[in-house]
């Protein structure tokens, strides 16, 4: 791998890391606020932003750490923007239905989809540009 690769790979990398804490941010004060407000019917939209959001992208920023060559690929940056796109339109469309629009049940099943896909897209990249290091 070239440095130019590696350099690439670290910059995206970091760039999982602040996205997952915004994520964070976000996650913990929707809880508060939900909590405060007593609208807990919001708890899977909480819980998918902690999971899907803060700890999955850190996560992945974390491994694209140690596999910079993953971060940088072709595959590292669809799996980048499939991801960081389809992620907040599904947590917007969770919100909406738990807050009674139930007509957005097949708008979440297509971004669930997505979602899915992106990972898989992530665990091809892992087991094609990673290797032993020396």
């Amino acid at each position: 791998m070239n440095n130019g690769n590696s350099a690439h790979g670290v910059r995206m990398a970091r760039l999982w890391i602040l996205i997952a804490v915004i994520y964070l941010l976000a996650g913990t004060t929707f809880g508060v606020v939900m909590g405060m407000t007593q609208a807990l019917q919001y708890a899977p939209v909480h819980a998918h932003i902690n999971l899907l959001g803060w700890a999955t992208l850190a996560l992945t920023g974390i491994i694209y750490k140690l596999y910079p060559a993953a971060a940088a690929s072709r595959l590292g940056k669809v799996h980048f923007w499939s991801y960081n796109i389809t992620l907040p339109l599904l947590m917007v469309a969770l919100y909406l239905y738990f807050g009674g629009n139930t007509s957005l049940a097949p708008v979440m099943g297509i971004l669930s989809i997505i979602t899915v896909l992106s990972l898989a897209l992530f665990a091809v990249n892992l087991f094609m540009n990673t290797k032993e290091q020396a």
